[in-house]
């Protein structure tokens, strides 16, 4: 009886606060919660005219015919293998250029720089692609030109179109597209240390080394234990817009990820319930990570999301 007083109370005196909800609500339900009634097309033989409800039941023969596939194994190998470069090097990149920006005592420089490695989140992922193209170009791209006169290679490299170098070009343009913009939430923990630390550091005679390893790292850890729980979760998601643009004839051994083999099942040759069934299969994965990274950091770190 009281726990009813006191939300009809809440809900009397915030009624302002409970109104802006209704939005996020909705949208939740509507666009986030409402399509996972399609996950069961997944378990059936979809059937346009006959609709998702009408459809035959046919339970795991997607799922069978997927890893029975010749193209399963390969396809989950590249997603996991770009997925996990992509946390190897990319998701430190950041963490690094917050530090550097904190050690910078210039204001203007420090504002100068973060600009510069802000803005190229700003631009299109497909613009991206087609600056690297037209750089990387063997012919007169100017990585190349530089390439031959540095002495390195007398014809120029393939650089976006062989498989030797598909994964390097996707972690380096994926590097400077973002890691300024994945700067901010650490640059925002380094600011949320507090100051006296490194006046009692500096007092004991600690070298600004001394300082970044026992007072900046420590301060910032928890921050980047969570977006490392995070990120962590997307290694099967790397998403799609990408490494679709960079794909080609000559590359796709290497660039034919989950993504990119769904889009091609489901749209181009509409399977619907095959696509379904192997975007089914990342989520969970993909799910089963974050549980599992979650749970060795709570004990490793004593922090998680939850």
């Amino acid at each position: 009886m009281n726990i009813k007083r006191s939300w009809h109370k809440s809900l009397t005196k915030y009624w302002q606060l409970y109104l802006l909800l209704i939005p996020v609500i909705a949208y939740f339900i509507l666009f986030k919660y409402k399509p996972m009634l399609g996950i069961q097309i997944a378990f059936r033989n979809y059937k346009l005219r006959r609709g998702m409800w009408g459809s035959e039941w046919v339970h795991l023969k997607h799922f069978e015919r997927f890893f029975s596939s010749y193209n399963s194994w390969p396809v989950i190998w590249n997603t996991l293998y770009l997925g996990f470069l992509t946390l190897l090097f990319c998701f430190p990149f950041p963490i690094m250029l917050a530090l550097v920006f904190n050690e910078l005592k210039n204001e203007r420089m420090r504002k100068t720089m973060q600009t510069i490695t802000y803005a190229p989140h700003f631009i299109s992922t497909i613009v991206v692609v087609g600056m690297l193209m037209a750089m990387c170009s063997p012919s007169t791209g100017i990585v190349n030109k530089l390439l031959i006169a540095l002495g390195i290679t007398k014809d120029g490299l393939y650089l976006m179109g062989s498989g030797r170098y598909f994964r390097l070009m996707y972690i380096l343009s994926g590097i400077w597209k973002d890691a300024g913009w994945n700067a901010i939430i650490f640059i925002s923990a380094l600011a949320a240390i507090d100051q006296s630390l490194y006046e009692a550091a500096r007092v004991d005679g600690a070298t600004r080394w001394q300082q970044l390893l026992h007072v900046t790292l420590p301060g910032i850890l928890p921050t980047v234990v969570i977006m490392l729980i995070l990120e962590s979760g997307k290694v099967l998601n790397i998403g799609f817009e990408k490494v679709y643009a960079m794909q080609t004839d000559l590359n796709l051994n290497v660039s034919e990820v989950i993504s990119t083999y769904t889009y091609k099942i489901g749209l181009e040759k509409l399977q619907y319930d095959y696509a379904t069934a192997i975007g089914l299969f990342n989520s969970v994965i993909s799910f089963i990570m974050l549980l599992a990274v979650n749970t060795v950091s709570k004990k490793l770190t004593e922090t998680s999301l939850w």
